[in-house]
C-alpha cells in the first residue's frame, strides 16, 4: 500500500488550484482596473508540482484576448501579491495567464455541424 502522503498530493494540487481560481476571479473583478481586461472568465489553473508557476487559462465574453492576455500578465505581480494575503500556503505561484481558445472552437465546430447537417439532402437523412 503507498503511503498516505503520495496519495494526497495530487489532491492537494487540486485544491490549490481551484482556491487560486477562485481568489484570483475575485480580485480580477474587484481590484484589477485595467480596461483592456474586459469581461474575462477564468477557466481553469495548472500548479507545477513545486508550486512555483501557475498557468492560468481564461476566456473572455467581452475584450479583445491579446490586450486582455498581455493586460492580465501586466498585472500579475499585483494578483498574486494578492494571493499572498488570502492563500495559505508557504509558496504562491507565479501567474502566468494564457487565453483559452476551446470555446471559440467550439463555437466554430458547431457552425460547421450546421452548415454540413444543412447542406445535406433530403434523401440522405
Amino acid at each position: 500500500m503507498p503511503p498516505k502522503r503520495k496519495s494526497a498530493a495530487p489532491n492537494r494540487s487540486f485544491k490549490v488550484s481551484d482556491q487560486i481560481q477562485r481568489d484570483l476571479s475575485e480580485l480580477i473583478a474587484r481590484e484589477l482596473k485595467d480596461p483592456r481586461v474586459g469581461m474575462v472568465t477564468l477557466q481553469g489553473v495548472e500548479v507545477t508540482p513545486d508550486y512555483a508557476h501557475a498557468k492560468v487559462f481564461f476566456s473572455l465574453l467581452i475584450g479583445d484576448p491579446d490586450e486582455s492576455q498581455k493586460a492580465l500578465n501586466q498585472a500579475a505581480g499585483f494578483l498574486r501579491n494578492g494571493l499572498f494575503k488570502r492563500l495559505h500556503i508557504h509558496t504562491v505561484p507565479t501567474l502566468h495567464f494564457v487565453y483559452d481558445r476551446t470555446s471559440e472552437r467550439a463555437a466554430d465546430m458547431n457552425a460547421l455541424i450546421a452548415k454540413a447537417v444543412a447542406s445535406r439532402g433530403p434523401e440522405e437523412g
